[in-house]
């Protein structure tokens, strides 16, 4: 029987990635993964700084002026 140039194709194609599902399976049974022994310890330094910065028209700012008891 004879095969198209297309089919020929699609079969070298198919057994390209039969080759490679094959290969990856083989890898597979390769890789061996371990727990460690001891906890893992992330050590964050971070320094957080908040500044507040806020506006006052005249009139405000005379009115807490005048009752600064309050604040």
């Amino acid at each position: 029987m004879m095969t198209t140039n297309g089919e020929a194709r699609r079969q070298g194609v198919a057994s390209r990635y039969l080759a490679l599902l094959i290969g990856t399976v083989g890898l597979a049974g390769c890789v061996q993964i371990d727990t460690p022994d001891k906890p893992i310890e992330i050590n964050l330094n971070i320094n957080i700084r908040q500044e507040i910065v806020y506006r006052l028209d005249g009139d405000a700012k005379k009115l807490i002026e005048q009752n600064s008891e309050i604040f």
